[in-house]
């Protein structure tokens, strides 16, 4: 199986001049070469500028320390044009809270916010380890099988469903309406023209349409739905806006949690030590998969516009420019992470990460991610099943949902 890449020297694309590298191409992601570009650019420019590009002139942000300044100061750093890398076009533009500054973004995210309070994450517990536990018990134990679509999409879709009391029997759609969102256009692929993009999402606002209408006439439930179509900060959305704000709760209730389900198994394969652990000490779960999301970085990278002429890292960043925090490189930084190439679950610090970002548009829903992954370790120590990686993993092509497509499993006898 393929290491990942320590030293950017034995990238041959990572030797060009460092005016010319840009560490937004997809196929760096898909091929796992990506991590020594990064360690390039956080020694020789941490804070680098890339002038061509498929996405326009941009800058990378690659240090931890640099990041949280960044991420933290939504009054310099503005996400109003967006939070990806890709410039949407106008005609295709979704609003939602996480492109917003307050007041309005606060009012928004806080009519969501109590779906994963601790008291109804408390209420959520019981359910998800039934799952988790059926899930497992209907896996195949002779032949091979994709774990991505066997474990880590059902549980994150069932869960996302839940939330949305969406119905279960088509819950695969959410799925599907994930993965086109997070699409961009090209040629030659399924998703080719923003418009296509387009007219797939609105089949998604439709059929949520349909639900926010009913929840409307009914009385207020403990739903994502319902608390959108009742709340003062969000029941007059334009349906643009309905749209982009069911997006960003889809996108971020599936790619999280079902990215580093699969990093971490792919993880415990390769370090069998680390694996040697957890099964000698359950006590270590929680550790464990702060590990998972830290190593793995399921969202690659966050986007903002400067609002103001502003240094970062000792660069004259100018008003408009576009800044990319790259969570993915600032979490192998050395400087703030000890050994941070190293997978270990046992480390000091583990949950100083970046994967969930910081300041206003920190992860809404980073502790319920965070219980989905426990509870499926803790039920498969706990059944002593043992599940070995019988092939490579096919990563997606996305410099921003760093993610895999299948990895092919057996379950040891």
């Amino acid at each position: 199986m393929k290491t990942r890449l320590a030293n950017y020297g034995a990238d041959d694309a990572c030797r060009i001049p460092l005016g010319n590298l840009d560490v937004s191409e997809a196929k760096r992601f898909q091929d796992d070469s990506i991590f020594g570009c990064f360690e390039r650019l956080r020694k020789e420019d941490p804070v680098h500028y890339c002038q061509d590009s498929p996405y326009g002139p941009y800058w990378s942000v690659t240090k931890y320390r640099d990041i949280v300044a960044v991420d933290t100061n939504h009054r310099a750093f503005s996400s109003e044009r967006g939070v990806t890398i890709v410039d949407v076009p106008d005609k295709h533009w979704t609003q939602s809270f996480i492109k917003m500054g307050p007041p309005k973004h606060a009012e928004q995210r806080d009519t969501v916010s109590p779906i994963v309070a601790p008291e109804n994450l408390t209420k959520l517990e019981s359910l998800i380890r039934s799952r988790v536990r059926t899930i497992l018990d209907g896996l195949p134990r002779n032949d091979a099988f994709n774990w991505v679509d066997m474990v880590s999409i059902e549980l994150t879709t069932q869960m996302l469903a839940t939330l949305f009391d969406f119905p279960f029997e088509d819950r695969r759609l959410l799925t599907y309406w994930s993965d086109v969102a997070v699409a961009t256009p090209k040629i030659g692929h399924v998703i080719d023209s923003w418009d296509k993009r387009s007219a797939i999402l609105s089949e998604c606002l439709d059929y949520f349409t349909r639900l926010w209408n009913e929840r409307i006439s009914a009385e207020p439930r403990v739903d994502l739905i319902s608390m959108m179509a009742h709340s003062p900060a969000t029941r007059q959305m334009e349906p643009s806006e309905f749209l982009g704000n069911l997006i960003l709760l889809i996108v971020g209730g599936n790619d999280t949690t079902r990215n580093s389900i699969t990093g971490g198994l792919l993880f415990m394969d390769q370090h069998p030590t680390e694996q040697r652990k957890l099964r000698d000490d359950p006590r270590l779960v929680s550790s464990a998969v702060s590990e998972m999301i830290r190593y793995q970085t399921p969202i690659a990278h966050m986007r903002r516009n400067a609002a103001a002429d502003i240094i970062v890292g000792g660069k004259q960043i100018r008003q408009g420019d576009k800044v990319v925090m790259w969570y993915i490189s600032g979490n192998r930084d050395d400087e703030v992470i000890e050994n941070a190439n190293r997978f270990a679950i046992d480390r000091k610090n583990v949950r100083q990460h970046l994967s969930f970002g910081f300041g206003i548009h920190r992860c809404v829903g980073r502790h319920l991610a965070e219980l989905q992954l426990k509870i499926l370790w803790e039920e498969m120590l706990n059944a002593r099943l043992e599940v070995k990686i019988v092939g490579e993993p096919e990563r997606i092509a996305s410099n921003f949902v760093h993610g895999y497509s299948a990895l092919p499993v057996q379950i040891a006898a």
